[in-house]
């Protein structure tokens, strides 16, 4: 099936290519979701879109840097030039810094995750408030990843764990301000789902009482259904907070 032209579902999902992201998007896709796919690599980007095609869904390829406010806006004037909507934007991309000591870290490197995880976030959420606020049918969705740090921290995490936490701002925040324009917002957080930034699970990652433990993981795709869930809920309704997560993983207590 072509990827032009209007469909009645549109999704952005930004780090599309990999991970969380691509299940994201094959789920949605799965849904009838016609998927705009963001990202830094464009080759990832194609597979994913290539699969999508490949099943009879509709997907087209962005490159983005969610760093830069002209990456962003490009992305949502070719999304809205080729399907003429916007429904849903799953804000995605993100990334942490070395797990070193605190006083250690540089400010170069606390304000590339800032930049990333939480201005990204912001970038793409105005950019989808401008567009969902103006276009008719009005309104639509917004689901930010906020991680299982969003509430608990794992050692040596400051920048990554100040940023989810900021997540939980945004979401409520847009939730609150999205109210009048028919736009909700919700927050899905993560724990231990297997992708390559959690292949280190399986060689043990450091634990508070400075010991190192192999911690349980689960099927990514399970990420994917979560948010396949949160996406197809009527316009009157809204998962505000979603945790979907290893049964026996290092949580409550990180023990």
């Amino acid at each position: 099936m072509s990827a032009e032209g209007e469909t009645a579902k549109v999704a952005v999902v930004t780090g599309g290519g990999t991970g969380v992201g691509r299940a994201a998007a094959l789920a949605l896709a799965g849904e009838g979701f016609a998927v705009v796919l963001s990202g830094r690599r464009p080759e990832p980007l194609k597979e994913v879109a290539s699969e999508i095609g490949s099943t009879g869904g509709r997907a087209i390829v962005v490159p983005t840097d969610v760093t830069d406010p002209e990456s962003i806006r490009a992305l949502f004037t070719r999304a809205v030039e080729v399907f003429r909507r916007l429904d849903l934007l799953f804000n995605n991309a993100g990334m942490g810094a070395p797990a070193i000591p605190l006083e250690d870290l540089s400010v170069e490197q606390w304000r590339a995750v800032v930049d990333t995880n939480l201005t990204g976030s912001f970038l793409c959420t105005q950019e989808a408030f401008r567009i969902m606020k103006s276009q008719s049918p009005r309104g639509g969705r917004i689901i930010n990843n906020g991680s299982i740090s969003a509430h608990t921290p794992r050692p040596f995490s400051s920048p990554y764990t100040s940023t989810k936490h900021a997540i939980t701002g945004l979401t409520k925040s847009t939730a609150l301000d999205g109210r009048a324009y028919d736009i909700a917002c919700g927050q899905i957080d993560i724990g231990n789902a297997e992708t390559d930034m959690t292949a280190r699970m399986a060689r043990g990652v450091p634990q508070p009482d400075g010991s190192t433990m192999i911690e349980p993981t689960m099927a990514v795709e399970n990420v994917g259904r979560a948010i396949a869930y949160m996406a197809t809920l009527p316009p009157d309704a809204n998962a505000l907070f979603l945790t979907v997560m290893a049964t026996k993983m290092p949580f409550v207590g990180r023990g």
